[in-house]
Parts: C-alpha cells; sequence; structure tokens
C-alpha cells in the first residue's frame, strides 16, 4: 500500500538516508530501529514530503514524490506532540478536519469517536496545559487519526515519557491502530518499543536498512554483526576469520562449563537480571540469567550453541 523505491535525502556532503526502499500492506505495523542519528527521523520527514529526496514514495499505486505533504494521505507525529497551547483538546484534535472542509457536525462526531478511542472521553473542554504527558500523547494521536491517513508515521512519540506511561502506550498503540485500521510507521531507538508495536522491524544503520523481517526473526539471526551491534548483541568473540557473537541469553551456569569467569555486576531488571562477566583476560560478556550468581563469585558456564550468531 505504501512503497518507498530507492528514497535518498542528502544534506551538503553528509547522505542521511541512503538508497532506502521499503513496502507497508494496508493496516501493517512496520517499527524502524536504529541508534540516533541513523536517519530514521529524515526518512519519515522525506515519506511525509517535508524533506526533499531521490526516489519515489507511492500509496496505492498513486507517486506522490512531488504532492504537497498536506496533500497526502499520510500523518505524522512527533515525539513532542506539538499542540496547539491556545486550543481546546477538541480544537487541537479538529485541526486537520477543520482544514479538510469538514462541516463542524462531522468534526464534533469525529472528534468524539478519537477521543474515546485514545481514552479521552470527555476531555474535549480542557485546555492543553492542564494536561499530563500521557494525555496530550493521546490528543496528538487522537489529532493524528482524526483525518483518516492511509499511513500514520510515528517519529519517537514515546519517548519523552515516563517508563509507566511509556510501557502502558506501548500496549495500547497497536490497539488503537487496528481499531482504526491505519497502517503506522514507528521509529525509535528502543528495541522492546519496536519489537511490541511492528508486525515488522527494519533495522537502520547510517542511513541505510540493513535487514527487515518479523521481530523474533531479525533478533534471532541477524544478517550482519552490525545489525547485531544495533540490537544489543555484545559478546562477540574473535574466532580465526570468524566473529562470534554469543547471544544474551545462550548462557547457563554450568560447574563442568568449558568457561570461566568473575562476575562483576548484576543488575535487576524486574523480570530477570542482566549479568557482566569478567574473563580471565579482561573481556566483558553480558548475560540474562532468572537466578544469578552474587557480583564477585567465579563461575563457570556453557553456551547454547544454537544461540551462537557467527558473520564472516
Amino acid at each position: 500500500m505504501l512503497r518507498v523505491d530507492a528514497l535518498t535525502v542528502r544534506f551538503g556532503d553528509v547522505t542521511a538516508v541512503d538508497d532506502v526502499s521499503l513496502e507497508l500492506a494496508a493496516g501493517e505495523r512496520l517499527a524502524v530501529l536504529g541508534s540516533s542519528g541513523c536517519g530514521k527521523s529524515t526518512l519519515l520527514r522525506a515519506i511525509a514530503g517535508l524533506e526533499a529526496g531521490d526516489g519515489t514514495v507511492s500509496v496505492d499505486g498513486a507517486d506522490l514524490t512531488h504532492t504537497a505533504p498536506d496533500r497526502r494521505p499520510i500523518g505524522l507525529m512527533f515525539q513532542d506532540h506539538a499542540l496547539f497551547p491556545h486550543r481546546t483538546v477538541e480544537q487541537n484534535v479538529a485541526f486537520g478536519l477543520r482544514m479538510a472542509g469538514k462541516k463542524e457536525s462531522a468534526r464534533t462526531r469525529r472528534v468524539r469517536e478519537m477521543l474515546a478511542l485514545v481514552g479521552l472521553e470527555g476531555f474535549g473542554e480542557r485546555e492543553i496545559a492542564t494536561l499530563s504527558g500521557g494525555e496530550a500523547q493521546r490528543v496528538a494521536l487522537a489529532r493524528a487519526l482524526a483525518p483518516a491517513p492511509k499511513v500514520l508515521l510515528l517519529d519517537e512519540p514515546l519517548g519523552s515519557l515516563d517508563r509507566y506511561l511509556r510501557e502502558r502506550l506501548i500496549d495500547e498503540l497497536p490497539d488503537v491502530l487496528g481499531a482504526t485500521g491505519t497502517a503506522a510507521i514507528h521509529v525509535t531507538h528502543d528495541h522492546d518499543e519496536a519489537f511490541a508495536i511492528g508486525d515488522r522491524l527494519a533495522v537502520m544503520h547510517a542511513g541505510k536498512v540493513l535487514q527487515v523481517g518479523s521481530p523474533g526473526e531479525v533478533w534471532a539471526a541477524p544478517t550482519s554483526i552490525t545489525v547485531a551491534r544495533v540490537l544489543g548483541h555484545t559478546n562477540e568473540i574473535i574466532d580465526g576469520v570468524t566473529k562470534v557473537v554469543w547471544r544474551a541469553d545462550a548462557m547457563t551456569i554450568d560447574p563442568s562449563g568449558p568457561h570461566q569467569a568473575m562476575v562483576d555486576r548484576v543488575h535487576f531488571r524486574g523480570v530477570d537480571h542482566d549479568v557482566r562477566l569478567r574473563t580471565h583476560d579482561g573481556r566483558m560478556l553480558r548475560f540474562l540469567l532468572d537466578d544469578p550468581p552474587a557480583a564477585g563469585n567465579d563461575v563457570r558456564f556453557s553456551i547454547d550453541p544454537a544461540r551462537v550468531l557467527r558473520f564472516d
């Protein structure tokens, strides 16, 4: 439904988006994962028409490459939500509908539908300054969805929220998008957010999309060492001409295991522990364990060969 072909965006000598091609099906959610500065926000802005670039963008077969941003069936939601502070919640949500020339009765009905959908029924007369951060993001989402865009682009929309609100909206966002049937591209640097929201995952680095697939497939089988690093696989071992990566879930404490290290640090994460080990030659390794040994202990361990990644 959305097709991006060979999209390239340059700022002087810097190539921010480098020959990116993507496809998005109707109603599908694509999470774009990458570190800050990798070009993922510029990619969204180019798809929306806010940045000029080479290549093509089309929706339902219609070429939008030279179409003005306000004439594209594409919505965009930012991290800072960009609400109008001098307008009420209802006026903010109705903004796109008013610009599209919708009648007042249709605007009122649609605004009420959208506020109910995002859990803000009855908030129409509230002033923006009285909203919490999570409420403001819900208003921004309702405003983006109100004109019924075919594609919604979400530019790290949850990054400014505290952990509780982030996790709550991560859980709710797929349901809201599913209820409206809206396809979405969601960019983030957070692995958990990308895995929870995306039907598919695209890993981006240095302006390029390096791998696309289901979150589980990409995490378990990255196609390059760069993708593995973006995904947080940090246990790199040199084995001749091959670089081996031990996944964070590959380690088992085993008194007769072939590997030995000292437990350098144990960090509780709520459902498991992030365990950092120091080997005899000073290498630092990190694994996830349910029942870790205490810091300072020497341990022997085994590695599950099915959870080892190998790259030439």
